[in-house]
């Protein structure tokens, strides 16, 4: 699992800092998730094809998510993709792309797949036999999705050595994979635990922004490897936080500890401060695996 940070800061974009956007590389997917002013050219920067996203997650209707939506949707027509585009995100984001394609005159040549949200619940919204992304309801000053990307578990490994000790023919290897004992040719059953390994541990990913501190999430993330929570604010700002419906530093490290996560990346942090060290420190007095995330950042979880 590897996660590429496109752009973590909040709001407005600057010179060195780009709103948020971000590509998560799981079981051989590449999810796009937010889309901010600039993903495009930070895609590039981070040397990701274009041809292999297939999926798009947008959290909610604030343009320092996704306004650069439509021109990477413009951009995928002009490179001639033909393949499918699926974009998940709030009801109304299907009308403001289509509008806006439309007095362009720029329709696609391929296919765009919309999957509107509205529910208040958490849902299922993508899965295949490798991965299941599913809603993370949040509250915002609009309606507002993170999403838990979760693997499923990998067919177990076989013990070799074992294998060929029972003298077992490779026509059953399969099955063996997939967990089934076997019955030898004596009528004897070898329990599958004897002829395979357990498999890696699935892996599992959360991402939350934009929130005020919300604690009703913490069950659905519960023991996930790894959270990326918002933290616009320190907790010197606790008031503007809660005024505007986003989380400090503090608060993201409360739900991490609650949660009791594998490790905390803090992102969307305004740009009113002038380092963020400060928000890693605050973090870590309440929970002690935390790092920042940066523009261009990529982390790998093995």
């Amino acid at each position: 699992m590897k996660l590429t940070i496109l752009g973590c800061y909040a709001a407005t974009p600057t010179k060195h800092t780009n709103p948020t956007a971000q590509i998560l590389e799981i079981r051989n997917h590449i999810f796009l998730i937010d889309c901010g002013e600039g993903t495009q050219v930070q895609l590039r920067r981070s040397k990701v094809k274009f041809a292999r996203i297939k999926h798009i997650f947008i959290s909610h209707l604030h343009g320092d998510h996704f306004y650069g939506l439509i021109g990477l949707i413009s951009t995928f027509m002009l490179l001639g993709r033909n393949t499918d585009l699926h974009i998940y995100g709030p009801k109304g984001l299907k009308e403001l792309t289509l509008l806006q394609l439309k007095l362009t005159k720029s329709w696609t040549s391929y296919t765009l797949c919309f999957h509107e949200l509205e529910s208040k619940e958490s849902e299922l919204v993508f899965e295949d036999e490798k991965v299941t992304v599913t809603t993370i309801p949040l509250d915002h000053r609009v309606y507002t999705n993170g999403f838990l990307f979760k693997e499923k578990e990998k067919e177990r490994k076989l013990n070799i050595n074992a294998v060929l000790n029972f003298e077992i023919e490779k026509c059953y290897y399969q099955n063996i994979k997939k967990g089934k004992d076997i019955t030898l040719d004596s009528g004897e059953i070898i329990s599958n635990e004897k002829l395979t390994f357990d498999p890696p541990k699935p892996k599992g990913y959360a991402f939350c922004s934009d929130t005020v501190y919300f604690p009703q999430i913490i069950d659905q993330i519960k023991y996930v490897d790894v959270l990326y929570h918002e933290a616009t604010f320190l907790d010197k700002h606790d008031q503007l936080a809660t005024k505007t419906k986003h989380t400090t530093a503090k608060q993201a490290a409360m739900i991490a500890k609650e949660a009791n996560v594998g490790q905390l990346i803090l992102g969307h942090f305004s740009t009113r401060y002038d380092g963020f060290n400060e928000f890693k420190e605050e973090a870590e007095t309440v929970f002690e695996n935390v790092v920042l995330a940066d523009d261009g950042k990529v982390f790998e979880f093995n």
